[in-house]
């Protein structure tokens, strides 16, 4: 029973990946094509990367798109770090919680609210749409999300740890660099990851608060899909998959580097004993 359970599974997960990756494959594919549709794949050329890099707007508007994803994503991890601090070390239950449901308001509301909420609050700021407008924006729905991911590290952590700092006379400072942090890593960095992942996925939210011609890769693709598909957009996708398997790499290396220094820990406190 459990065997067939078990292939049932295997069949069941074998399905939904190639349902996420043939079409990925297939607009990869044609990147390749010497042909200017998809309906016809002409022969391998790589005239349409030639395009891309030749295009200078889009290869501003992909800097652009990678920049704002890194500074958001660097200012929500340390804000959100901060936020499921203050979330953890709440007295009381009445207040944790709600610090959590208004996190949580901000998850589950469609983009499109977010985005016009957003719009409305730069507007009456009299704040100009464009780069400022967007990092922010990008800022505020990663904070959550960072949140959500090292909140239950924090949970994790045992109060004796930071009750035997304090009892050998550790300044809070202290607990906070030496114990705090680097027991948290995996979820910081966890939630740095995702951040990066969902500012370079949004197109709801930055479509709003775009202007005075800043945009992003897909606010920039939308308008082009508009006009007609071009397998410049094409080359685009490869080099961005390319880009976020660079981005699972190093995350996985970093997972793996911190799960052998804290396997040698262990061995070492064993050892000690």
């Amino acid at each position: 029973m459990e065997d067939k359970a078990s292939r049932t599974g295997k069949i069941y997960i074998t399905i939904v990946f190639l349902l996420l990756y043939i079409p990925i494959v297939y607009l990869i594919l044609y990147s390749f094509s010497k042909g200017t549709t998809m309906t016809n794949f002409q022969g391998f050329s790589l005239k349409h990367y030639g395009e891309l890099f030749a295009d200078k707007r889009m290869l501003a508007i992909f800097l652009n798109t990678i920049l704002i994803a890194l500074l958001s994503s660097v200012c929500s991890t340390i804000i959100g770090t901060m936020g499921a601090l203050a979330v953890h070390n709440a007295k009381r239950r009445h207040e944790r919680e709600t610090l959590l449901s208004l996190n949580s308001i901000l998850l589950v509301s469609p983009d499109v609210i977010i985005g016009a909420s957003f719009l409305i609050f730069f507007t009456a700021l009299k704040l100009p749409l464009g780069f400022w407008s967007v990092l922010l924006s990008h800022i505020a729905f990663e904070i959550p999300i960072v949140l959500l991911l090292v909140l239950p590290r924090l949970d994790e952590m045992s109060p004796s740890m930071t009750n035997a700092a304090m009892d050998l006379g550790a300044s809070p400072s202290q607990i906070l660099s030496k114990i705090v942090l680097p027991y948290i890593q995996p979820g910081i960095i966890a939630g740095f990851f995702m951040a990066i992942t969902y500012s370079l996925d949004d197109f709801a939210v930055t479509f709003f608060v775009t202007g005075n011609g800043f945009t992003t890769l897909s606010v920039e693709i939308y308008s082009r899909a508009r006009q007609g598909i071009s397998l410049e957009i094409n080359a685009l996708a490869g080099i961005m998959f390319i880009f976020s398997l660079i981005l699972v790499g190093v995350y996985y290396l970093i997972e793996t580097h911190n799960t052998g220094n804290g396997a040698k820990k262990s061995i070492v406190e064993v050892t000690d004993r």
